[in-house]
């Protein structure tokens, strides 16, 4: 017995060390983060590295939580879901205390989609990952699950020699690794990214990088944005957000902005499957819609109905940089293009970021140009020579970002149209009905709470035209060129859409100019103080120029005539 307790000691000891060395060099992340974070990346451990990303992560003053406007919003029910490190609590209606086999065997019964998606996940069945052979192309994962239980040692949640037997309901819902039973009313959270963290520390931190490459030269966009690192705290900052009464259409924004929050948007569960997150369908709930139709032009486009065609033949097992020659993947998809930079694939999607989808932006456009686009520029040539030549790829980057600015230049026309029959007073009801929005909210011209808030006269309907013209239209023209669909740029959407828009806003100014140019007419005229229908009056002479005074001197004349022919037969 003594010897078996010192054996167990040296054993724990030897474990502490071998934790001690283990470091968390992980190539596929940036420097930057290593040093805004102020780690050496060759020296810090799974767990400094996982504890460091996972201060700031939970951080307020970082955008953790609720944000600075919580005080004009409460979470609906269903948004504790959305938010749950802040908002979830464990549910009180269940009282069960429950070990691992009886959370299946009751969620069997109770929620069985659950059980039969986990049963078919690589969690349920990690012995089968570990006997996997080299020739087998999901080998890959033999090689993940060796790391996550090298960051699970490292965080003193496995000893050292000790494998992870299964990752089950209380793995994800209480603690990894976790002996005790599960207290319903005490002990359940709903996961959020750092808790797939702690066992997916390098896709975590891979992700948590995008804080620090998305960094704009002259700050055109805040720091970090736009990125899934920090989507969450682009919602709950926007002003309409925080001040629409109506929360539930407000939370249709939220339930895409979770991905700084938790990891299922990409990755459903409870298979969490990464085969189901590397076809492009993963990405179309979000990267829809009027405002970023990434999904209609992808799948409008050569490259989209390529997958629609030949997808069925691929193997979407295969880890993304095997996807073309082991994959048999010959067509592009969205995690192949923007999760690859410089020939290595991450979950930092923003590291070539150039336009950011909205090309209005102020300072967007002025800094395409600059060395910083133009490295990122670069990054794009190295992802589209996997398919096409260099002179290919530049040719039809410059295409993009030419046809861009012809289309903001097209918007900018019409913008300053609008813009100073709003400095000047004259939208309608602009003076007399424009109710000013809720707090935090403030009065502006075209300001993108105008698209979900509405009021009277605010905005009106041609301010609304110009805003939708740069938020959705000149967005949808830039996609579809990023996106290689040409009718989604030239005619379906993007350049015809803002035409119809400039030439309508082009004829509601004329009209308003017009009607101002009639009024002041009359104002002048009634300051005569003098009847056009006394003749023989001895008024001054009145100038009534053009047709429209023509025809209301010809009326007049022959009112005239009228009145004495009647005075004559009387």
């Amino acid at each position: 017995m003594k010897a078996k307790r010192w054996a167990g000691v040296i054993a724990g000891l030897l474990g502490a060390m071998l934790i001690g060395t283990a470091h968390a060099n992980i190539p596929s992340v940036p420097d930057e983060l290593y040093e805004a974070l102020k780690l050496d990346r060759e020296k810090a451990t799974p767990k400094e590295v996982y504890e460091a990303v996972v201060k700031r992560y939970k951080d307020p003053e970082q955008g953790a939580g609720p944000g600075t406007m919580a005080q004009y919003w409460e979470p609906i029910p269903y948004g504790i879901y959305l938010d749950p490190a802040t908002f979830y609590k464990s549910p009180t209606s269940n009282k069960e205390i429950a070990s691992r086999k009886e959370c299946v065997e009751c969620h069997t019964d109770e929620s069985p989609v659950w059980v039969q998606a986990w049963k078919r996940s690589s969690h349920a069945n990690l012995d089968k990952i570990r006997n996997l052979k080299p020739d087998d192309p999901t080998f890959y994962k033999k090689g993940k699950l060796e790391d996550v239980e090298k960051n699970l040692r490292s965080l003193g949640k496995l000893a050292e020699g000790e494998n992870l037997k299964e990752v089950g309901c209380i793995d994800c819902h209480v603690d990894v690794n976790a002996k005790k039973k599960a207290d319903h009313t005490k002990d359940i959270i709903m996961p959020t990214a750092d808790v797939c963290g702690k066992c997916h520390l390098q896709e975590f931190v891979e992700r948590e990088s995008e804080r620090d490459t998305m960094i704009w030269p002259h700050g055109q966009w805040p720091d970090g944005r736009p990125s899934h690192a920090l989507d969450y705290k682009a919602n709950v900052e926007t002003t309409v957000w925080a001040a629409m009464p109506q929360r539930e259409v407000a939370e249709g924004c939220s339930m895409c902005h979770t991905n700084q929050n938790k990891c299922d948007s990409c990755h459903t569960r409870h298979e969490f499957s990464a085969a189901e997150s590397r076809k492009p369908e993963a990405c179309a709930t979000c990267h829809s819609g009027v405002d970023h139709n990434n999904w209609e032009a992808y799948s409008m486009s050569k490259h989209g109905k390529m997958v629609s065609m030949l997808g069925d033949k691929w193997n979407w097992e295969v880890q993304l940089k095997d996807a073309y020659e082991l994959g048999g993947q010959n067509a592009p998809t969205c995690a192949g293009c923007h999760m690859e930079y410089e020939g290595e694939y991450s979950h930092n999607m923003v590291r070539k970021i150039r336009w950011a989808n909205y090309p209005f932006v102020p300072g967007i456009a002025e800094n395409i140009n600059s060395e910083w686009s133009e490295a990122r520029l670069d990054s794009w040539v190295v992802t589209c020579t996997q398919c096409h030549s260099e002179r290919f790829a530049r040719s039809y980057l410059e295409l993009m970002d030419k046809g861009t600015l012809e289309g903001l230049a097209k918007y900018q026309e019409a913008n300053e149209i609008v813009h100073t029959l709003y400095k000047e007073g004259l939208l309608t009801g602009q003076k007399t009905n424009r109710p000013a929005p809720p707090p935090p909210e403030k009065e502006g011209y075209a300001y993108f709470a105008q698209l979900f808030w509405s009021k009277g006269n605010s905005p009106a309907a041609i301010e609304l035209k110009v805003l939708e013209m740069h938020e959705n239209d000149l967005a949808k023209m830039h996609v579809g060129l990023a996106h290689v669909n040409p009718g989604g740029w030239t005619y379906t959407e993007g350049w015809g859409p803002i035409n119809r828009a400039y030439v309508e806003i082009q004829d509601e100014n004329t009209r308003i100019r017009e009607m101002i140019a009639l009024q002041e007419r009359v104002k002048n005229l009634e300051s005569k103080r003098t009847s056009l229908l006394d003749l023989d009056g001895t008024a001054e002479k009145i100038s009534l120029g053009g047709l429209g005074g023509g025809m209301l001197l010809a009326g007049t004349l022959a009112l005239a005539g009228w009145r004495k022919r009647k005075q004559s037969e009387a």
